[in-house]
């Protein structure tokens, strides 16, 4: 079969052919449809991410759309090594697949569902998020905290406050209140740390952050002085700004009502981020989510694997 082939550990994928699964108990055929490229995806096939195998060849991607056996449409996540979603057909645990409700075509659930249900995993699972509260999201101009910002309102949010480092597409987001922040400037952390002392001023229910770094330190530093005995659960998603690491003082912990959580592979139940991208595809059939997307076909793999990922490359295998 064709497949999208990486050969040797932190190389990209070339097309090529690789040997049919075989399917043994418990395991389910897909013939795949569609596999978007994500960050998460991209690493670990190359070997590069915590979660990665060793042994190599392998078919890159780790979840797609296509087609049991049986003609039903489904949305499939970790196949059975040496398979991956980058190839016409794959072989998963069938625990690990969800029916496409009727609404929503083969692109855009693959597209949507990795960001989306990380989104919706943090906000509903980590942060236990209640409608009619209120949200901060940092780095919302991010795919997945775009889809956050839709999600937060299509599940009743109050008041949805975004920050991030582009104000033109923050601006677009059509949020409550919209913060821009330059934390490569030398006062840039501070001058972001006061713009939000009057925005945190009346408490803030959950923070869901991308990018952590200096600009994470600056939204919990306003909140240690605020007067608010709101609690804030604060869900640490990713690291989009490169910083890794950071030097948090205790006493930011100590005089606040922040309870600092993570959301991640391992943070999240299987079954709980099932759930989640089962009702991501719900609400997107309901068109209260959108993202944009760019269709390449599996022979373009090299050129999408090195496209960025906004607008999401979605490779159309069959």
């Amino acid at each position: 079969m064709k497949a999208a082939i990486v050969k040797e550990k932190g190389t990209i994928p070339v097309l090529g052919h690789f040997d049919s699964p075989v399917v043994t108990a418990g395991e389910v055929l897909i013939k795949v449809s569609a596999t978007a490229l994500s960050r998460v995806s991209k690493f670990h096939s190359m070997g590069m991410h915590y979660s990665s195998g060793v042994n190599f060849p392998i078919v890159a991607g780790i979840d797609g759309v296509g087609s049991l056996e049986d003609g039903t449409r489904v949305y499939f996540a970790l196949p059975t090594a040496p398979f991956g979603s980058l190839a016409e057909q794959t072989m998963v645990n069938e625990k690990l697949t969800v029916r496409l409700p009727d609404g929503i075509d083969d692109l855009t659930a693959a597209a949507i569902a990795n960001p989306a249900m990380s989104s919706w995993a943090a906000l509903v699972f980590r942060a236990g998020f209640k409608s009619g509260q209120t949200v901060l999201i940092n780095g919302a101009t991010s795919v997945s905290g775009s889809l956050a910002v839709q999600i937060a309102k299509a599940l009743g949010a109050k008041k949805i406050i975004v920050t991030g480092r582009n104000e033109s597409k923050l601006q677009a987001l059509e949020a409550g209140e919209v913060i821009a922040f330059d934390t490569t400037d030398d006062n840039g952390q501070n001058m972001f740390e006061n713009a939000l002392l009057s925005v945190v001023a009346d408490g803030i229910d959950v923070i869901l952050d991308y990018l952590w770094g200096d600009s994470a330190i600056a939204i919990m530093s306003a909140l240690a002085k605020s007067n608010t005995d709101r609690t804030t659960r604060f869900v640490s998603i990713g690291t989009s700004s490169g910083q890794e690491n950071i030097h948090l003082p205790s006493s930011i912990l100590r005089s606040s009502t922040i309870e600092l959580v993570g959301s991640g592979g391992k943070s999240v139940s299987k079954a709980d981020m099932l759930s989640a991208v089962k009702a991501v595809f719900e609400m997107a059939a309901e068109e209260k989510l959108h993202m944009a997307i760019k269709e390449y076909t599996l022979e373009e793999i090299e050129e999408a694997w090195n496209a960025p990922l906004t607008p999401r490359p979605v490779i159309k295998v069959v």
